[in-house]
């Protein structure tokens, strides 16, 4: 049995320390650089291929990060980051069948993960099992009652559904959360809007 290098395992972890460090800045590019050096080293590195799709995804260069996880699941197709973001990849593309695909196995790796659960939530809103979605973004927000991606998801649900009440209480408690939420108070807007129309051609056709 071959004994792992500890120099070289060192310097992998300093990388992608460094990688992560540039992700978070947001020079993604750079940051994509340093995981290719890792792979240089180390074609296997799973976590190099995951930095690297995380990395694209920020970019919106989805096919690019589609190729990276999907070597990265192959690799490893327990890792519940990597199925997550490739599940989340998927849904940026509209791949609704594909993201359920791989975001369940996210879930059935690491169980009660709200980010995981609001992706899940949302591919199968969209995907038309709107009432399972609704309940699994439901789970999610139970889990994380403050995330306000959780909130802003699930009220556009709820705004699609015609839940005006629910869709404008939680893009309230968005603004609260994050006063600068712009996209909640278009949202709040939105709602408010289309409960009222919905209220008067419900008395027009009653009258």
């Amino acid at each position: 049995m071959d004994i792992p290098d500890a120099t070289n395992i060192d310097v992998t972890e300093a990388w992608l320390t460094e990688a992560e460090k540039l992700k978070m800045t947001g020079r993604h590019a750079e940051a994509i650089k340093v995981c290719e050096k890792v792979l240089l080293s180390d074609l296997e590195c799973i976590e190099a291929y995951e930095e690297i799709g995380d990395n694209f995804l920020s970019m919106k260069e989805y096919e690019r990060a589609e190729k990276a996880l999907n070597r990265a699941v192959k690799l490893d197709s327990t890792s519940a980051n990597a199925n997550y973001l490739l599940g989340f990849t998927y849904s940026a593309l509209g791949d609704w069948v594909r993201s359920i695909e791989f975001l369940e196995n996210a879930d059935g790796v690491q169980a009660n993960h709200p980010e995981i659960l609001r992706c899940l939530g949302w591919s199968y809103f969209h995907y038309g099992q709107k009432k399972r979605g609704v309940i699994v973004l439901e789970r999610a927000l139970n889990l994380a009652w403050d995330d306000c991606l959780i909130l802003c998801d699930l009220g556009v649900c709820y705004l699609n559904e015609k839940n005006f009440e629910r869709a404008i209480g939680l893009f309230e408690k968005v603004l609260k959360l994050e006063p600068d939420n712009e996209k909640a108070r278009e949202c709040l807007k939105a709602c408010r809007f289309f409960k009222r129309e919905y209220e008067r051609l419900n008395r027009n056709h009653s009258a």
